[in-house]
């Protein structure tokens, strides 16, 4: 099927959205088999200790706990307001920031960073003009220090529907952000489900349809696209690629198949590179990336280079090429906003 498709079904009670581009699965996003905190969700916690070393703390939560970051002048007891960024690795605590996000199709309003931001992907001037003054007269008289940052997809939008996000976002932030910081753990904001999510970051550019049945990840093909990633991923011209997470890291390695021509390495990693961040978004995986390219001359590294950093530029996961190894694999860190494929399809 031509065209952007986007998917919503359920696996058991839990929601699951799959977007499809020209018959192929761009993305997949499966609500956690358990109540462990995911990103989004908005929490009152409580200060457990300090981690000495790591410049951070533990947090208790109303169940389990998390860990802040560059937490200076916090102390033990003391109540804080903070955002799940992330989901926690076996055994570990959620990733969580103070810096709350009230987060909708076309707004984002953001507590303690006022100011009126349009995103840079909209160029044009009579738009981006439209837009501020949508964006002055929805937070005109907001609560002291909300800001507000209007997304791509606003770009063609009406005034209505932007209008509309943007008195939500506000509302919801000036409650949330009222609530005192001392007292009990307490869960105040869910996070968004994954068919809300689909519906929020799925929005640009529009699908050209939404699909929304029972059973419709059989029918249109989702469930075969799944069990697929479970073997090597194919590459044009006959080359594979092998992604296997381990504890440590997740490795990603590059053949280049049958072709055994000069340029064959070339070709394979330059198509390995355009692929790997779908790949890596489908499978849910983060952390560390180490990525052993097929053999190719030094000379064309900066090439291959332009291209992953492209890639990965329009990943909506932020990962970073940290550089290359001695024995010459790519190092990549990727921020954990997904839950790995493996466990999401627990049942």
């Amino acid at each position: 099927m031509k065209g952007r498709v986007v998917i919503l079904d359920r696996i058991g009670t839990r929601a699951a959205a799959a977007l499809m581009v020209d018959g192929r699965l761009e993305d997949l996003l499966i609500d956690p088999p358990d109540d462990r905190p995911a990103p989004g969700a908005i929490f009152r916690a409580v200060v457990d200790r300090q981690v000495k070393g790591q410049g951070g703390v533990f947090l208790r939560l109303p169940e389990g706990r998390a860990f802040l970051k560059q937490a200076k002048g916090l102390r033990p007891g003391q109540g804080v307001l903070v955002q799940v960024t992330g989901y926690a690795e076996p055994g570990k605590a959620a990733p969580v920031t103070p810096r709350l996000l009230f987060k909708s199709r076309f707004a984002i309003v953001t507590p303690d960073a006022p100011g009126l931001n349009i995103s840079r992907a909209i160029r044009d001037e009579d738009n981006r003009d439209r837009l501020l003054e949508l964006a002055h007269e929805g937070m005109a008289g907001a609560a002291e220090g909300l800001g507000l940052i209007l997304r791509s997809a606003a770009a063609e939008a009406q005034d209505d529907a932007i209008a509309v996000d943007i008195a939500a976002m506000r509302a919801l932030a000036e409650e949330l952000c009222t609530e005192s910081a001392d007292g009990t753990p307490q869960a105040l904001l869910d996070a968004p489900d994954a068919h809300l999510v689909a519906w929020r970051d799925w929005a640009e550019p529009a699908p050209d349809m939404v699909i929304e049945n029972e059973g419709s990840f059989v029918e249109m093909g989702i469930w075969d696209a799944i069990q697929a990633l479970s073997a090597p991923a194919p590459l044009p011209g006959g080359g594979t690629v092998f992604v296997e997470p381990t504890r440590a890291l997740v490795a990603v390695d590059v053949n280049t198949g049958p072709d055994t021509s000069p340029a064959a390495g070339l070709k394979a990693n330059i198509a390995a590179a355009r692929d790997l961040p779908r790949q890596l978004r489908l499978r849910g995986l983060a952390g560390q990336i180490v990525v052993d390219f097929a053999p190719m001359p030094k000379k064309d590294r900066r090439v291959l280079e332009q291209v992953l950093r492209a890639a990965l530029r329009a990943d909506p996961v932020e990962t970073t090429l940290v550089g290359w190894t001695p024995l010459g694999h790519a190092e990549l860190t990727r921020k954990r906003e997904r839950l790995p494929l493996a466990e999401a399809l627990t049942r």
